[in-house]
């Protein structure tokens, strides 16, 4: 049992990942009640800028630029594009959003070409962090931990600890009133999504190099960061906090089974003492490692939390 040690690592690692690429969609959600189809865009954009940035001047200072960028396109985004599109309803923010993802996917193949990009831990991370007999943890992984635990303290500060924290409640619920105590709220609006573009971007660039980095990486990391949110609640910071881990744990813990479902029949059999007797039909899909059916874990949960709990597990029955 000592892969489980290492196995929920890893698997908290990754949820505290999808954390970071869902709070920023999170904040914009819930304080400007649309779904943003090109957030994932702007993980795949931190990843290319911390790619071509830290060839010139190292990760680090790469992975302060480069979130900055993406933050600062985000604020065009919804300067310029966006807010022009919100007098017309909620179907033309989501169609522009939409649009936008597909402007960017575009953009990077004609950049950075059709396959993947050699983006790299640096060296300064090779090594394990924690080694359980043969099962290794590495210090990257520890880092993308510490780097998004942290960021998550501080978004939770922010939030409910400091003056712009009360700002950013109160342009949800009482923007008019906002206005009239001399805020600013379609700059605040502006600069909360550009925030949640940086978050996104900051995402990108501790993730690119762990995972891949490549034209297909928003469309994969997107379908899981729809999945937090909505499982979670949506609009919910804190549901999508305990959703990403439960996630990420849920679906690293699974990869990591190299059993059948067709050995746990066996045996579950043989202490029932009961025949094990399947069809040929049944044989063929019971045989394949369980492992194969990690990718559909997320979204078997979410079909069952739509289900029976349709504004999700930590969110409220009251829309975002």
């Amino acid at each position: 049992m000592e892969w489980l040690v290492i196995a929920l690592l890893n698997g908290v690692s990754f949820g505290l990942l999808l954390f970071l690429l869902s709070a920023g969609l999170t904040l914009t959600l819930s304080l400007m009640g649309i779904l943003n189809f090109a957030h994932a865009s702007f993980y795949m954009l931190g990843a290319y800028a911390a790619f071509s940035l830290s060839q010139w001047v190292g990760f680090f200072p790469a992975m302060i630029v480069a979130p900055l960028l993406v933050g600062l396109f985000g604020a065009w985004v919804e300067a310029f594009l966006r807010h022009r599109a919100k007098s017309k309803g909620h179907v033309p923010e989501l169609l522009l959003t939409f649009g936008v993802a597909m402007l960017v996917t575009e953009g990077v193949q004609l950049v950075w070409g059709r396959g993947p990009v050699d983006y790299r831990i640096p060296d300064i991370f090779d090594g394990v962090f924690l080694s359980v007999y043969g099962h290794h943890f590495s210090n990257y992984r520890a880092f993308m931990m510490a780097i998004s635990l942290s960021v998550a303290v501080a978004i939770w500060i922010a939030r409910y600890r400091t003056r712009i924290g009360l700002l950013i409640q109160a342009a949800r619920t009482h923007p008019d009133m906002l206005a009239c105590l001399g805020h600013d709220v379609p700059r605040l609006l502006k600069w909360v999504f550009a925030g949640g573009a940086a978050l996104a971007g900051l995402a990108g660039v501790i993730g690119g190099n762990a995972f891949v980095t490549e034209p297909n990486m928003a469309m994969a990391m997107g379908n899981l960061l729809f999945v937090v949110v909505i499982v979670g609640g949506l609009g919910s910071l804190i549901g999508a906090f305990w959703c990403a881990l439960l996630i990420g744990v849920l679906q690293t813990m699974a990869v990591t089974v190299n059993v059948s479902a067709l050995d746990v029949w066996q045996q579950l059999q043989a202490v029932l003492g009961q025949p094990a007797a399947v069809s040929v039909n049944a044989a063929r899909w019971l045989t394949q490692p369980l492992s194969n059916y990690a990718p559909l874990v997320p979204y078997a949960l979410l079909v069952a939390v739509i289900a029976w709990r349709p504004h999700g597990l930590w969110g409220s029955e009251r829309q975002p």
